[in-house]
């Protein structure tokens, strides 16, 4: 009878673990929702609702990206850099007399390159993830300083503006987002590819002496953080009509905890686009809300920090927890 009773209450136990490690991401984004709209009154307005999609778009593409990164168990620094760089050369490239969707794919091809460099120099040079993207991340940094001598390129044509505009009152750049997030979501779920990305990640040997290309694979999620990092620059670049050197500095860090507060493991092989998504929404009714506020930078940045620290906690504890 005691055996039956324990039994019972480690079902109990299991089942709100698992409650929890599915639902806790969204109970969270819930409460937080209440919380801000009982703090400010603008909150939930729907004019606020489009702006924190608006907001949350450019670091929601390079999330999708930062997923396949770290689904991989890799980590991608370069992404601000990318942003900032191919911004620059997609505005060149405009003032230079080309039409809008060539400089465009200029600026995606470019993006792609430097994620390819990314893989090459993980996967056959054999450097470290961090070492190799914060080595991009500074080159392309100081590139976009370089060609443009630290000056910001701007005013580009209606046509390229549209890409920061809205059809209704639904931001276009919430939409590409969809679209990007939905893309993500069906690799990962329905393709060989998904499924590689989880068995690379949960254990690169076994994967390997299967017969899995890892290193192909490798550089294909670099490639794919290259170019979402390349979109996130079109509407970055549309929406403040100019590139500038300093664009999406800290963006890595916004991607990252994204990727972590939606439950993707920091170490790889768990998680998916649909925690990366939530985790986009959380950071950016924390960011609106604290804007509303008036909260300033300082506090911000602070509560960013301990967001990151706290949900990659926690998915340390949960991989104890089911170990044990």
């Amino acid at each position: 009878m005691m055996n039956q009773l324990e039994d019972t209450e480690k079902k109990k136990k299991t089942s709100i673990n698992d409650i929890l490690d599915k639902l806790g991401v969204v109970i969270a984004l819930v409460v937080l929702i209440v919380v801000m709209a009982v703090l400010s009154p603008d909150f939930l307005t729907v004019k606020n609702v489009f702006n924190i999609l608006q907001q949350i778009a450019q670091i929601g593409i390079i999330s999708v990206g930062m997923t396949f990164v770290i689904l991989l168990g890799g980590i991608d620094l370069s992404v601000g850099s990318i942003i900032a760089f191919t911004g620059l050369i997609m505005a060149l490239c405009m003032k230079a007399g080309m039409s809008v969707v060539l400089a465009i794919l200029v600026g995606i091809i470019l993006g792609a390159a430097i994620g390819f460099l990314n893989g090459i120099l993980i996967s056959k040079v054999k450097l470290q993830p961090f070492i190799a993207t914060l080595g991009t991340m500074t080159m392309a940094r100081g590139l976009a300083y370089t060609i443009t001598n630290g000056q910001p390129v701007y005013s580009f044509s209606a046509g390229f503006k549209s890409f920061a505009g809205f059809i209704g009152v639904v931001p276009i750049p919430a939409i590409i987002m969809a679209v990007i997030f939905a893309l993500g979501y069906y690799v990962l779920k329905y393709t060989k590819f998904g499924r590689y990305m989880y068995a690379i990640g949960g254990n690169r040997v076994a994967s390997k002496l299967s017969g899995i290309n890892v290193d192909k694979y490798e550089m294909l999620v670099y490639t794919i953080s290259g170019i979402c990092c390349a979109i996130a620059a079109i509407i970055l670049t549309a929406r403040l009509d100019s590139a500038v050197p300093v664009a999406g500095d800290g963006n890595e860090l916004d991607a990252i905890a994204a990727v972590a507060i939606g439950g993707t493991s920091m170490t790889g092989g768990e998680g998916g686009i649909v925690g990366t998504l939530i985790g986009a929404l959380i950071m950016g009714v924390i960011a609106n809300g604290m804007n509303l506020l008036d909260v300033q930078q300082g506090p911000q940045r602070f509560a960013k920090g301990a967001i990151i620290i706290l949900a990659v906690g926690i998915d340390v504890i949960r991989k104890k927890r089911t170990s044990k």
